[in-house]
């Protein structure tokens, strides 16, 4: 265990969609450096595709980490155990000889409508939920690999392994096919009740076990860094690495939802909202996502807006860009929105631009921006997006009472944390006040955490958790604001219904 004035120092890696990550901490959960790399810009041919290139993740990791490294004034000998986190879903194949057979379909690649209805339809609704439990989504990796073995048999033929994006990573540092059980949950072959591959699921969609990577805990230690490895990233040959978690469980991690009670808020590209439990609940239609939790013999449960950070970013990258290529920022439009009241003057938002998941798992919903006026400005539009939004994941916390998952605390994350106006608008429409931890480093955190586990720094992720975790702000609701959010709340519940058949009958 390297140790340099009596601490050690472990390494958090989050391969994302927009960029990998690497964070350094030490053993009191100090941040002591941290860089991401971003990734080129994902590929989508057509409407609801979304691919990316595997290499392009490991030439992004190696110069995180480097980076990361030098950064911290370390040398690679100092950094005690390395854990993962990464961007779930994506199906990843290779060949072989271990090399990438085509580009992976992502997260939110929702191609796979029919793949869906073929294995909903083998297996049953209710079966399917009882075996996974969660349905057959087009975001899920199972689904992924069965639009690859249809649409491209010659592709298919070549693939000998199958893995999940962080995975892959993983397999370039080290050489071991390895996933953990919270990132498994997310692939529709996992029996997430017992924490095994689904021989049932791997029947009826006839595919090999062999084919997968082998199961582990999250804070176990599944490989070590090989000479390969070490050679391109800059590591030390034989530094152990941890299973890590897929991005949501890890993020969890790192903002201290580990137990019952308490919930997180989290705004990337997509959204979560997001409970720790301490056995495997369900929604019996699916709405919310039941996965293994990084700690071991716990699980959570989750909803996800497809385009949750994506609604803002797309709306900067359209409509706030100059003839110049040169964009405003965030800190820009979320001013502008500052000035307008809650509410937004009647204007509606719902961010459905990639399909949904929570609560109407429906691929084909489409955005919609409603109760225009010529007295709307940017500033409106901009408000009702980040308003838009948090309807969204307030739709789960809806969904939380009816499964009776309680809600004690919410923390928040990602770019809905680090904006004033997003966190008061979020205290608002939860009617709920809302903290924000001192470390907010997302799922690098969380994973930097999962190695000092590994590396012996902590005995369990819970100590882990009590140790580190600090919470910096706290956001009251405004009760004024609360009111006038309820109302728009109960008008934006009624835009899905309304406009659904516009969309599926295209």
């Amino acid at each position: 265990m390297a140790v340099e004035g009596g601490l050690i120092y472990v390494l958090g890696i989050d391969v994302g969609t927009g960029g990998t990550r690497a964070i350094v901490i030490d053993g009191s959960g100090r941040v002591v450096s941290s860089t991401t790399e971003e990734h080129q810009p994902f590929a989508s041919q057509q409407i609801g595709w979304a691919e990316q290139h595997p290499e392009d993740w490991w030439r992004a990791t190696c110069i995180a980490v480097r980076k990361a490294i030098a950064s911290a004034n370390l040398s690679a000998e100092e950094i005690a155990c390395v854990g993962f986190s990464g961007q779930m879903h994506g199906a990843v194949i290779l060949d072989e000889q271990g090399s990438v057979v085509r580009p992976a379909l992502i997260w939110c690649d929702v191609r796979t409508e029919k793949q869906c209805r073929d294995v909903t339809a083998k297996i049953g609704q209710e079966r399917l939920i009882q075996l996974t439990c969660n349905p057959a989504l087009a975001n899920f990796t199972l689904t992924k690999l069965l639009w690859v073995r249809e649409s491209e048999p010659a592709n298919w033929k070549r693939v000998r392994s199958v893995m999940l994006p962080k995975d892959y990573v993983r397999f370039r540092l080290t050489g071991e096919r390895a996933t953990d059980m919270a990132d498994a949950s997310g692939t529709l072959l996992l029996d997430v009740a017992h924490r095994r591959w689904s021989r049932e699921m791997l029947q009826a969609a006839e595919l090999d076990e062999r084919l997968l990577p082998s199961l582990h805990e999250s804070p176990a230690v599944c490989g070590e860094i090989s000479d390969k490895g070490a050679a391109e990233s800059g590591l030390c040959v034989g530094t152990p690495v941890v299973a890590g978690a897929g991005d949501q469980a890890a993020g969890a991690t790192g903002m201290g939802i580990v137990s019952a009670g308490t919930v997180s808020a989290t705004i990337g590209t997509s959204g979560v909202v997001f409970a720790a439990t301490d056995r495997p609940a369900l929604d019996p239609h699916g709405r919310v996502h039941t996965f293994c939790h990084a700690i071991p013999g716990r699980w959570h449960v989750m909803g996800v807006t497809q385009a949750a950070g994506l609604s803002l970013r797309w709306f900067r990258d359209t409509f706030a860009t100059n003839s110049s290529g040169i964009r405003e920022t965030y800190d820009q439009l979320t001013a502008e929105a500052a000035k307008i009241p809650a509410g937004s003057d009647g204007l509606l938002w719902t961010p459905y631009l990639m399909g949904e998941r929570t609560p109407h798992l429906d691929s084909s919903a489409r955005g919609a921006l409603v109760g225009l006026s010529a007295s709307h400005t940017r500033a409106h539009v901009v408000r009702a997006i980040l308003e838009g939004v948090t309807f969204s994941l307030r739709d789960t916390f809806t969904l939380f009472r009816e499964m009776k998952v309680p809600v004690t605390s919410i923390r928040l994350g990602g770019g809905g944390a680090r904006s004033p106006l997003w966190r008061q608008i979020q205290a608002d429409v939860y009617g709920h006040a809302v903290e924000i931890v001192e470390a907010e480093e997302g799922a690098a955190y969380g994973a930097a955490i999962l190695a000092g586990v590994g590396a012996g720094l902590w005995p369990t992720v819970d100590a882990a958790c009590a140790s580190t975790v600090r919470v910096a702000t706290r956001v009251n609701p405004q009760p004024a604001a609360v009111a006038t959010l309820n109302a728009s709340y109960s008008a934006f519940r009624q835009i899905y219904p309304a406009t659904k058949g516009i969309f599926t009958s295209r």
